[in-house]
């Protein structure tokens, strides 16, 4: 499979699950063992290990095999090694003392995250600014009437 489709397909899968700082490094250089390392954090235990199981879902999807995957015990630090692409899915003070963006980091893979959000079109934001000026006119109406009834009250 082509190395940048599986690395889509990779950080796709860890957007799926609300990855946070999602990192991509071509590792061509540095070893022959594999092509890319892809760095992302996930809050708790449970999701470092929903964002693993992602990324292996979606590999078995495209017909790659799982190599390995490690660290599901603790799921501070879970690997998933997808042959060309070794996955590395860590809470964020983990993710600091290790900093393997200091020994990937060298080559950084430029890439559109968030590439299925829905794109904003003209059309919807001249609807969106409208919908908010309606709404910030119709809250001032509402604190000038507001304080209207305060000054007869008292």
């Amino acid at each position: 499979m082509d190395i940048r489709k599986l690395q889509r397909a990779v950080v796709d899968a860890l957007e799926d699950v609300k990855a946070q700082n999602i990192k991509v490094f071509n590792t061509t250089e540095q070893t022959s063992l594999f092509d890319r390392v892809v760095i992302a954090s996930g809050t708790s235990n449970r999701q470092t290990r929903a964002l693993a199981s992602s990324v292996e879902d979606k590999a078995r999807e495209l017909g790659v095999k799982v190599i390995a995957r490690e660290g599901d015990d603790t799921g501070e630090w879970v690997l998933v090694d997808l042959g060309d692409i070794v996955v590395h899915i860590m809470q964020p003070v983990i993710r600091e003392y290790y900093n393997l963006e200091e020994i990937w980091g060298a080559r950084p893979v430029r890439m559109k995250l968030g590439a299925d959000a829905p794109k904003a079109t003209a059309a919807t934001a001249t609807k969106a600014s409208a919908t908010s000026t309606k709404a910030s006119t119709s809250a001032s109406t509402t604190s000038t009437r507001a304080r209207k009834v305060k000054s007869t009250v008292k």
